[in-house]
């Protein structure tokens, strides 16, 4: 398990444990945290569950693959570094504290 900060556009922070396996994006949606939308249901096929990475986990996730970049092309105010689709970060153990903030809006 990994504990999972996600933090609204208003600064209110939710911090969750999510199970390892399962996406950012899932452990947004099981604990019912506004501001994850997640339209497609994690296909990589919107940009509705768009994040920005704290700057001290920019490095120690994943590379964004082809997919990735293409739908963040869609999100709302991407940040070429700083931002990610939840559905594409899978959760382990290495996840432990990541810090993860919404948009103002997702579309």
């Amino acid at each position: 398990m990994a504990k999972i900060t996600y933090i609204e556009q208003n600064g209110t922070r939710h911090e969750v444990e999510v199970a390892n396996g399962l996406t950012v994006m899932e452990g947004a949606r099981d604990n019912n945290i506004p501001g994850i939308e997640a339209d497609c249901g994690g296909a990589c096929a919107c940009s509705t569950c768009h994040v920005y990475v704290a700057p001290d986990w920019v490095e120690k996730l994943p590379a964004k693959d082809d997919m990735e970049e293409d739908m963040l092309d869609f999100a709302y105010e991407p940040d070429a570094v700083r931002s990610r689709l939840t559905c594409q970060l899978k959760v382990s153990d290495a996840l432990d504290g990541l810090v993860v903030q919404m948009p103002e809006k997702q579309i």
